[in-house]
């Protein structure tokens, strides 16, 4: 049996599933921002403990591997990867926004009761500060076609793909491009619509059924763009 732990911590949701050959056995989660820290550990023992297993018990640690908020990342990648050397598991990363796309299409299905054209397209949005976003653009069935970026929004934005198309925007990025896009023909938007480690479990059960791990040593999150620290400003001083 694969029993597989995910670790979702890439914006502000902080999130755990366990799920068993797939199928979800128990979820935590919380949206507060700045959490990461203080409740991932208590969400990994608070689902293991829940679910009547053990961390021995586990075959694989999965992780949302960005992009995504620079701490959010740290903070999970090192969670998961101190997990995997202390019971001696393998790693497993899934694209945060190929998950995301997922989580977008089963919300549909169970809420719009949802059967996807083949030309739909899916375009989940994390919010990379000011107008910009990282999104990726997946078909029907949430295979890649084009690269995830980062990218500035604008009213002509997706443009060769709207002419054939429609794209379903979602995920915690979309709510500032709705204006620019939602009077675009073929544009749909899904709202209220947030990360969690739930809709990581299709694919990390696909990578640990074909062994498709992660170096521990040397495995880093996608981050996409460079980390920049604010300035600190100090009272007085310009």
């Amino acid at each position: 049996m694969g029993l597989i732990l995910s670790l979702e911590t890439t914006s502000a949701a902080c999130s755990v599933a366990l799920a068993a050959d797939g199928v979800l056995l128990k979820e935590q989660s919380n949206h507060a921002a700045n959490i990461h820290a203080s409740y991932l550990t208590l969400f990994l023992e608070s689902v293991i403990r829940g679910s009547g297993h053990s961390f021995d018990d586990l075959n694989a640690v999965a992780v949302s591997m960005g992009p995504g908020s620079y701490t959010g990342l740290r903070i999970g990648t090192a969670a998961a990867k101190g997990l995997c050397y202390a019971i001696g598991k393998p790693l497993i990363a899934v694209p945060t926004l190929q998950a995301l796309a997922w989580g977008m299409k089963q919300q549909m299905t169970i809420d719009l009761h949802y059967v996807s054209p083949v030309n739909d397209i899916f375009c989940p949005m994390l919010d990379a500060r000011r107008m910009e976003v990282y999104c990726g653009l997946y078909n029907s069935t949430i295979d890649e076609i084009r690269e995830v970026r980062a990218e500035i929004i604008h009213e002509n934005s997706f443009g060769e793909y709207l002419d054939q198309n429609r794209i379903i925007f979602g995920g915690p990025g979309a709510d500032k491009c709705k204006s620019l896009l939602a009077g675009t023909r073929n544009t749909f938007f899904i709202d209220q619509i947030r990360l969690s480690a739930t809709y990581m479990i299709p694919f990390a059960e696909e990578k640990y059924l074909s062994a498709k791990f992660e170096n521990l040593a040397y495995f880093e999150p996608f981050y996409l763009k460079d980390f920049v620290a604010a300035k600190p400003r100090v009272k007085g001083l310009n």
